[in-house]
């Protein structure tokens, strides 16, 4: 049986990736981003956001240097799991974006552009349609 644990996401980063190395020399950087998709709730359109920790690791972790905040970026990964204790002593646990292959769509997008409008949902009689993703 085959397995395949791959992701593609594309949105925009939240902040300037945070890079430090691990102590085996090895360099990461790590990032939110945010994707953001419209849907019809009660005949409104709304917006929802997904976000997503990106981990940069080797090489990709010293270009993701050169990312800024707002940059729409294509992301290609693998999911995992991760458990750590922070100084609570409390075991905590976090899904993160291990960051295969990127690719930089655009610079940050002006503050000031509207929210693109949202495509219309196919026809049907509006009955218990709850809140459908649209595009």
């Amino acid at each position: 049986m085959m397995q395949k644990n791959r992701i593609e996401v594309i949105g925009y980063l939240a902040s300037q990736p945070q890079p430090r190395y691990l102590p085996s020399g090895t360099p990461v950087a790590t990032v939110r981003l945010g994707e953001n998709y419209p849907y019809i709730s009660q005949g409104k359109t709304e917006q929802h956001t997904n976000w997503h920790s990106l981990s940069f690791y080797g090489d990709l972790a010293h270009l993701a240097k050169t990312f800024n905040k707002g940059d729409h970026l294509f992301v290609e990964g693998s999911m995992e799991q991760r458990q750590f204790t922070p100084a609570d002593g409390s075991k905590r646990m976090i899904w993160e974006l291990i960051v295969h292959s990127c690719h930089l769509i655009a610079a940050p997008r002006p503050r000031s552009a509207a929210v693109a409008p949202a495509e219309s949902v196919a026809a049907g009689d509006g009955q218990g349609q709850g809140d459908w993703p649209v595009g």
